[in-house]
C-alpha cells in the first residue's frame, strides 16, 4: 500500500514538473561542443525562428549572428530581432539564429596576443592573454561547420561584441575580413597592446580588402565631467585613452576613400560603457539591413491598379542582390495582406499573392488551405476544392479536410 502511494506521489511531482515546463517561455536552447582547438567544452546559447504562416512553420533559411559574451546579451538580441522581423507585421529585419558564445577565460579568448615588456607582471597574469586567434579559429572552424551543418543557415553572418568583445570583432575584420559579412564593434577596447590595432589598420592598404564588408562600430560616452567630445582629442591622461582610441579609429575610417566598406560610426552621449550594447546593437542592425524593408505607401498599395504582386517580387530580387543570397517575401504577411485584400474585394491582388506563397513554399500544407479558402469564399468552388486535397495530400491533419467534406457535400 505505501508502495502504490509512493508511485502516486511520485507520478504527481513528475506531472506537475511537466506542466511547469510546458508553460515555460523559451527564446532558445543550449547546447555543449567539445574544441580541440581550445581543448575545452564549450557552450552556446541558440535561437532558432519560427517563421509560420496560420500557425504552420515555413521552410527557411536565416542569416546568422554570432554573440560574443553571449550569456549577458542573448535575451536582448533574441527579442530585438524577434520585434523588428515579426511583431505587429513588422519585417524591417530578416529573421535571424542567433549564437550566443559563452565565456570560460573571457580575457583569454577576446584579447589578440600581446608582447608583454614589463618583467615584473607574474607568470599567471601574462598567460591568461592572448588567445584571440585560437578562439577564432574555433570559431571558424568549429562553431561555424557545427551551426551551419546542424541549422537552417543563408549564407549571412553577423559577429557582434562589447569591450574586449569589440576588440575581437575589429581583430577579426582586420585580419579574417571574409569570415563574417557584417562587423558589430560595441565601445571596442581599441587601447588594447597600446593602439597596436589601430597602427595596424593605419599602416595597412584597405584598397579592396573591406569590399562587401559592413561595420557599426558605436562610442560610449566615458568622458571625464570637465571633458566634451571635441575637448578630449587633445587630452592625454589615462583616464581618457580608452575613448580616444575608439574616436581615433571613428576618424580612421570615416576618412578613408580607398575602401569599400560600408561603415558608420556613431557616439551615445547619453550611455556608459555598460547600457551602451543594447542601443548600439539596435541601430547598428538597422544600419546593416537599411535596404531590407518594404516600405509601403498605403495610397499606393491599397489602389485597386496597383500590381502589388509585382512590387513586392522586385523588392525581393533587390534585397537579394544586396545580401547576397535568395530572400524570399515573408510568408506569414504575404497570407495576411492576401486575405486582407480578400475582404476589401480586389480579387486579382489576393489570388496573386496567396498564388505566390505557394511558389515560394511549396511543401507547406497551409498555403494551399489558404489558397482553396480564397476560391471558396470568391465562388470558385472546383479550385477550393483542388487545394483542399493538395493541403491534406501534404498533411493528413490540415484543416482543410473538415473544410472540403462540407464542399464535397454540396
Amino acid at each position: 500500500m505505501k508502495k502504490s502511494c509512493l508511485i502516486l506521489i511520485l507520478c504527481f511531482y513528475c506531472f506537475n514538473i511537466n506542466a511547469q515546463s510546458n508553460n515555460d517561455i523559451n527564446i532558445g536552447k543550449i547546447e555543449s561542443i567539445y574544441s580541440k582547438i581550445l581543448n575545452e567544452e564549450r557552450k552556446v546559447w541558440i535561437h532558432v525562428p519560427k517563421d509560420k504562416v496560420d500557425g504552420v512553420l515555413l521552410k527557411q533559411k536565416y542569416p546568422v549572428i554570432y554573440l560574443l559574451d553571449g550569456d549577458a546579451h542573448f535575451s536582448s538580441v533574441v527579442g530585438m530581432i524577434e520585434n523588428l522581423s515579426s511583431k505587429s507585421d513588422n519585417n524591417i529585419l530578416p529573421k535571424c539564429i542567433i549564437v550566443g558564445i559563452t565565456n570560460t577565460n573571457r580575457s583569454r579568448d577576446l584579447t589578440p596576443k600581446k608582447e608583454i615588456k614589463d618583467t615584473s607582471i607574474d607568470s599567471t597574469t601574462i598567460a591568461n592573454f592572448g588567445g584571440g586567434e585560437k578562439f577564432i579559429s574555433f570559431i571558424e572552424k568549429e562553431l561555424i561547420p557545427k551551426i551551419e551543418s546542424e541549422y537552417p543557415t543563408a549564407p549571412h553572418r553577423m559577429f557582434i561584441g562589447h569591450s574586449l568583445g569589440g576588440l575581437l570583432v575589429m581583430h577579426t575584420l582586420i585580419t579574417k575580413p571574409n569570415l563574417f559579412n557584417a562587423y558589430i564593434a560595441i565601445d571596442p577596447a581599441m587601447w588594447w597592446d597600446n593602439q597596436k590595432l589601430l597602427n595596424e589598420l593605419k599602416n595597412s592598404k584597405l584598397d579592396g580588402k573591406f569590399n562587401n564588408k559592413t561595420l557599426f562600430l558605436g562610442v560610449a560616452n566615458t568622458l571625464p565631467k570637465d571633458m566634451d567630445i571635441n575637448s578630449v582629442e587633445e587630452d592625454e591622461s589615462d583616464q581618457t585613452f580608452h575613448i580616444r582610441s575608439i574616436l581615433k579609429l571613428n576618424v580612421l575610417l570615416s576618412s578613408n576613400t580607398q575602401s569599400q566598406l560600408k561603415f558608420k560610426g556613431k557616439y551615445y552621449e547619453n550611455d556608459t560603457h555598460g547600457s551602451s550594447p543594447l542601443i548600439s546593437t539596435y541601430d547598428a542592425l538597422r544600419f546593416i539591413f537599411d535596404f531590407y524593408d518594404l516600405k509601403i505607401d498605403g495610397n499606393v498599395f491599397y489602389n485597386p491598379e496597383t500590381d502589388v504582386e509585382s512590387l513586392i517580387v522586385n523588392h525581393f530580387k533587390k534585397v537579394s542582390k544586396t545580401i547576397g543570397y535568395g530572400v524570399k517575401p515573408y510568408g506569414n504577411f504575404i497570407n495576411k495582406m492576401g486575405n486582407r485584400f480578400l475582404d476589401m474585394k480586389q480579387l486579382k491582388k489576393a489570388e496573386a499573392l496567396l498564388q505566390l506563397n505557394v511558389t515560394n513554399f511549396p511543401e507547406n500544407h497551409q498555403v494551399y488551405n489558404s489558397l482553396g479558402n480564397f476560391y471558396e469564399k470568391s465562388g470558385d468552388k472546383e479550385k477550393a476544392i483542388k487545394n483542399y486535397k493538395k493541403s491534406i495530400s501534404l498533411n493528413k491533419d490540415s484543416l482543410a479536410k473538415d473544410k472540403l467534406k462540407v464542399l464535397e457535400k454540396e
